[in-house]
């Protein structure tokens, strides 16, 4: 398979990524904070539907890992980038097996148990993603302004992590750490997505 189908893969896949993961994220999982129990008996469809959205994620995550891969296969970094990304979607797997647990909740505690433990475990996930993202940065040389806002999202990404457990009161600054996350994160990888599938690799013939 040539380069230039590989990028066409990995920018589509990255796109399914995010449509999945908003309506996983911002639709289900925000709906399960808000309103537990009763988002768990009026919309048992949606969670079981958000549920497939976040597998969905797991699967294209890996194909773009592979992906990025054989478009990169010859930088030294290659490997352990790929690496890091793949451990981010097995950790993400295992917290999705806590999703369909809050179907058989009875309380709004339980329900908010559950997801509190799959926000945990992703976020650990989220940790080698951001490894990941530094990484991938160093390996893409262009464009340079993708490869810079990929570096400092993977560095936010592993900050907020651990902030997460080195502050005892990370909620005062919830806020501030989602925005230092959320616009390197978007910019970067939304702009790599859009490279790779519009522009791409388009003169390699390999």
């Amino acid at each position: 398979m040539n380069h230039r189908k590989l990028s066409i893969i990995a920018g589509f896949s990255y796109f399914i990524i995010f449509f999945a993961a908003i309506f996983a994220n911002f639709y289900v999982i925000e709906a399960l904070l808000k309103t537990p129990l009763e988002t768990v008996t009026n919309n048992n469809l949606m969670i079981r539907l958000g549920i497939i959205a976040f597998l969905i994620t797991v699967v294209f995550d890996v194909v773009v890992a592979w992906a990025l891969y054989l478009l990169y296969k010859t930088h030294y970094l290659s490997t352990l980038s790929t690496y890091f990304r793949m451990m981010h979607a097995a950790i993400m797997g295992v917290a999705i097996f806590t999703l369909p647990l809050t179907l058989k909740a009875t309380n709004d505690t339980d329900v908010l148990n559950y997801i509190n433990t799959f926000n945990t475990i992703w976020l650990i996930g989220l940790f080698f993603f951001g490894i990941h993202l530094i990484l991938l940065g160093r390996i893409i040389k262009t464009p340079k302004f993708i490869t810079l806002f990929l570096i400092l999202a993977g560095l936010m990404y592993m900050i907020d992590t651990c902030a997460h457990f080195l502050l005892a009161d990370y909620e005062r600054y919830s806020s501030v750490f989602l925005t230092l996350v959320a616009i390197p994160s978007i910019v970067g990888e939304m702009s790599l997505a859009v490279w790779l599938l519009f522009k791409g690799f388009k003169h390699s013939i390999q």
